[in-house]
């Protein structure tokens, strides 16, 4: 079945940086365009960055120039490297495919603070 595991997240003070990972299942994955959503608490996910198939990324403007998403098609997995680290950034970071395929992983928590 699908599955999605997100890890990599922690406690950081602002101005660091975290690398994220999401490992996925149960999908072709090189097939698919995946996406870095985040959910702040009392917040509606956003959707953070995106790579395609052919690696083409793109980005949310609050966090352009300073996050990178990646990708590995070998290891079926998506990171997304996080630097200069502002307190907004904190929240549950997941990844999936797009298009939705319904499931979601269990997320990983980035909290950034002094």
């Amino acid at each position: 079945q699908v599955q999605f595991v997100e890890s990599g997240g922690g406690l950081e003070q602002p101005g660091g940086s975290l690398r994220l990972s999401c490992a996925a299942s149960g999908i072709i994955f090189s097939m698919f365009r995946m996406d870095w959503y985040r959910q702040a608490p009392g917040k509606q996910r956003e959707l953070v960055a995106s790579i395609t198939s052919g690696g083409s990324t793109n980005y949310a403007d609050s966090v352009k120039g300073r996050f990178t998403i990646s990708k590995d098609n070998a290891q079926n997995t998506v990171y997304l490297q996080m630097n200069s680290l502002k307190r907004e950034d904190t929240a549950v970071y997941y990844c999936n495919t797009h298009p939705s395929l319904g499931v979601w992983g269990q997320g990983t928590q980035v909290s950034v603070s002094s």
